[in-house]
């Protein structure tokens, strides 16, 4: 087995939607694989990526549709809107299950606890950001995350 079980899923699962007549899900796994063997090649050399990796190409794939999304709506583009969506919700089943905004508050909370990050006020961001990121990575946008330090520290 190749060291990427995530990248022989989006493949099988690929090659499902081809025989399926999935336009969108196949489009948009073919996107997803683009993207990936993409990574693979930036480096010096060309390396295979790890389930991480992988997972980490994939959430910005879908952070890019979901910006797409906000930018189509407010542009009156609704079709367009609703395709980035559907790509961003098939790419999210293979993702973490996201933080809701009350787990991100009570995570924020918790660690500028831990971290007595809460005297240094706004100094104190990149001290939380650091002992969050592990906690929250692809299961929660940095921005939301890092607004919502803003917000408790006071920033």
């Amino acid at each position: 087995m190749s060291n990427s079980e995530m990248k022989q899923r989006l493949h099988d699962d690929m090659t499902a939607a081809l025989k399926a007549r999935d336009e969108i899900r196949k489009s948009t796994l073919r996107m997803a694989l683009t993207a990936v063997t993409k990574a693979e090649v930036a480096g010096k050399e060309a390396r295979e990526l790890s389930d991480a990796e992988v997972l980490d190409v994939l959430t910005a794939e879908a952070k890019k549709r979901r910006e797409s999304v906000t930018a189509y709506r407010e542009a009156g583009r609704e079709e367009l809107a609703d395709k980035e969506q559907a790509e961003a919700d098939i790419l999210a089943e293979y993702l973490p299950e996201q933080l809701t905004a009350e787990e991100i508050a009570a995570l924020v909370t918790e660690t500028i606890a831990a971290t007595g990050a809460a005297e240094l006020g706004p100094r104190g961001i990149g001290k939380v950001m650091g002992a969050l990121q592990p906690k929250v990575k692809g299961k929660a946008d940095g921005g939301t995350v890092s607004a919502e330090v803003k917000r408790q520290l006071g920033a």
